[in-house]
């Protein structure tokens, strides 16, 4: 049977069987590591099992159809194979075997070439080989194509093109004929010997540019230089398509050149030299005297091959004046503030010497006198002004009456850190020379620094959305920004004093309060910040329905920054409570036909309270009691009942198989007559009071009732709950 009880209409059982046994057609072996093997596929089988041997060696693959390739088997060795066939039942019984020998491994080979036009190709001996096949080709496959066999173990390739990769393959053959794997190797035949060079010589820089006309990519070119003198030392530099600079060469010296050319394969020299000539030397000694104010001599020693010399003053405002003279020394004008920089070119016919030695001669420096602050924090007042005349570094002093700081650059920029805040100190910046030393008639100038940071010590509440913050700072005429921010959203308020009033933060929320001063001086380091929490916000909705005649739930929307909530029902004859993590509570123990105050406590995490007051709230009129019937006729009745203290309007509602019926008496009344209601039947009788728009009381209690057809006399008798009227 089926889990729903029913028989099944039949069974069925399925007994597996192990596969028949598969039947090899071929193996063979394309690579020295493997062999392949295919067989005629089973009815039944959902894999295969490969299994070769050779000896005590076994291996084996599972694959899912032929064919099967079973690998990590070793070279030119014979191997026995079988196969099985396998689904869920088991495994059939081993395949008729079959013999298969796994072909030659490729030779180790060795490559060199020995010109710019041969490669020799080398190899160790394969066991089991009695021929050897080798070809070679361009590897961009252009050009002819070399195959050769052998049954020696080298070969030599000639008539090949220089500086060219080429691409060699070897493979052994077996008695048998078949081919073993082959190998593929790539050789570049060495580079032509390089028959010209070109030179470019840079004088001043004494260095060498050297570049070959129709250099190839594959191929390095060594510029080797030597010098005839025994103290001068070879240079060389390597390039390929690109040039390649030898730099500090000696000047007055005549080097020989020659070219090698090289690549991977090896190197070649070349079968010709060249010459380069350097230019003289720079002159030296040079040394400058301020003899008389406002003129400077200039004079040197005189160097070897120099036929004549050119000598340049130039001013630090960048004007410049030069002579030329066959003899030392040059007489120059000169000014004070200035920094002169002097310099002595020999010449010759090789051409202009390097630069030598730079003389610079410094007048008195000037005095900074447009300094200024570019940046003030509350420790650090950072120093700039224009350079001067004659200046080589700075010193910046800053005294406050009681400590004093410096500062040394040579730059027109100083940053004085470790400041007090809100402090004035006086200011000096001096200039220096290392030649005539300081200028000590600098003038000063007073500074101040930013103001302190403020320190932020009472958040007082002024109400729900009102809020003073109050700080200590120790600052002269600063304005103070608190700013208060939370979410996306800030708030700011400014004061002259210490404390500042922040108005309509929202509710429920958490900020960070942080307060920053201002002078005309800076900005200081803001505060730490403080958190500030607000009260949570009070439901923006909030509905009373009342569930029984004691019973009223009360629920509400979510309100932002709460976390429970107290509501409560007040009234003079008592109170209904209830505190609670959700949206909506029941509140028991309510009296009928009474006004309450309605009110909510929201509560946040950390214990803020939002008082909440909403309009009043009136409960339902009292059910009636001792609601009785009264046979009026054989097609009336009468419902009584007993009214609460209030004056209310009430509904008689009788329901039955047979029909509904009701009626509405007057408030005066306590009791209602139904003159046309059937006999025979049982009804449910309700009374209750009516309420606004004549809407009704859905709780008050039911009383079921029957009613016979026994003529005109009256009784009732109650059972099992029931009144029978007769």
């Amino acid at each position: 049977m089926d889990k729903d009880g029913n028989t099944l209409a039949q069974a069925q059982t399925l007994q597996l069987t192990a596969p028949e046994v598969p039947i090899i057609e071929q193996a063979y072996s394309k690579l020295s590591n493997s062999i392949t093997v295919e067989w005629a596929e089973v009815s039944g089988a959902t894999s295969y099992q490969v299994i070769t041997q050779a000896g005590l060696l076994f291996f084996d693959s599972i694959v899912t159809s032929s064919p099967g390739t079973v690998t990590g088997l070793q070279a030119a060795t014979s191997y026995k194979i079988t196969v099985r066939s396998i689904n869920s039942a088991g495994k059939s019984q081993p395949s008729p075997s079959k013999w298969a020998t796994t072909v030659l491994a490729a030779p180790s080979v060795t490559m060199e070439s020995s010109s710019s036009d041969s490669i020799s190709v080398s190899w160790h001996p394969v066991s089991s080989a009695v021929l050897y096949s080798v070809s070679v080709m361009r590897s961009d496959g252009s050009g002819s194509r070399w195959n050769q066999n052998t049954t020696a173990l080298s070969l030599n390739f000639t008539s090949l093109d220089p500086g060219t990769i080429y691409t060699i393959k070897v493979h052994a053959w077996d008695t048998k004929g078949t081919p073993g794997d082959d190998i593929t190797y790539s050789q570049i035949t060495r580079p032509l010997a390089p028959s010209d060079i070109q030179i470019a010589f840079n004088g001043g820089a004494l260095e060498a540019i050297f570049s070959v006309p129709g250099a190839e990519v594959t191929t390095n070119y060594t510029v080797l230089l030597y010098s005839a003198a025994p103290t001068e030392a070879s240079a060389n530099c390597t390039m390929s398509v690109c040039p390649c600079t030898v730099s500090s060469l000696h000047c007055g010296i005549e080097y020989t050149v020659s070219l090698l050319a090289s690549n991977k394969a090896g190197s070649i020299l070349s079968t010709k030299t060249w010459s380069l000539v350097s230019v003289p030397c720079a002159p030296s000694g040079i040394s400058a005297v301020e003899e008389n104010p406002g003129n400077l001599t200039l004079s040197w020693s005189s160097g070897n091959l120099s036929d004549y010399y050119v000598v340049f003053v130039k001013s630090d405002d960048g004007f410049e004046v030069h002579c030329n003279t066959t003899q030392s020394p040059c007489y120059f004008p000169a000014e004070c503030g200035f920094i002169y920089f002097m310099s002595v070119f020999a010449y010759s016919k090789a051409g202009q010497s390097p630069l030598g030695e730079l003389l610079n001669y410094t007048t008195a420096p000037c005095c900074p006198s447009d300094f200024s602050t570019a940046y003030v924090s509350s420790d650090t007042l950072e120093i700039v002004w224009s350079a001067v005349r004659g200046a080589e570094m700075y010193e910046t002093k800053a005294d406050d009456g009681t400590k004093v700081i410096y500062c040394n650059d040579t730059a027109t920029v100083c940053a004085l850190s470790g400041l007090r805040c809100n402090t004035q100190y006086n200011v000096t910046v001096f200039s220096y020379s290392e030649n005539r030393r300081s200028n000590t008639s600098c003038s000063s100038k007073y500074m101040k620094t930013a103001p302190c940071s403020p320190e932020i010590t009472n958040i007082g509440t002024v109400d729900e959305s009102t809020y003073t913050i109050h700080w200590d700072a120790s600052n002269y005429d600063a304005v103070y920004n608190v700013t208060v921010k939370g979410g996306s959203r800030s708030w700011n308020c400014t004061s002259l004093s210490t404390f500042c009033t922040l108005k309509s933060l929202p509710c429920g929320s958490m900020y960070m309060v942080s307060v920053v001063a201002f002078t005309p001086e800076g900005v200081s380091l803001p505060s730490y910040s403080v958190p500030l929490e607000t009260a949570p916000c009070c439901p923006t909705s909030l509905s009373v329905v009342q569930v029984t005649q004691s019973v009223t739930n009360v629920s509400w929307s979510a309100a932002p920054g709460a976390q429970t909530y107290t509501t409560m029902l007040q009234s003079p004859t008592g109170q209904a409570k209830c505190h609670t993590p959700e949206e909506h509570c029941l509140l028991g123990c309510i009296t009928c036909g009474t006004s309450y105050s309605v009110s909510l406590e929201a509560l946040s995490e950390t214990g803020l309270t939002s008082q909440c007051t909403y309009h009043g709230y009136s409960s339902s009129a009292c059910c009636p009691s001792g609601v009785k019937l009264y046979r009026l006729s054989n097609t009336g009745i009468r419902v009584t009942w007993r009214a609460s203290a209030t004056q209310d309007n009430y509904t008689v509602n009788i329901y039955g198989t047979k029909g509904n019926f009701s009626c509405s008496p007057n408030s005066s009344f306590s009791y209602c007559d139904v003159t046309e209601i059937p006999c025979g039947d049982v009804y449910t009788v309700v009374v209750s009071p009516v309420i606004e728009e004549n809407n009704q009381i859905s709780f008050c209690p039911q009383k079921i009732y029957s009613v016979t057809c026994s003529g005109s006399s009256l009784g009732m008798v109650i059972y099992r709950g029931k009144r029978n009227i007769t």
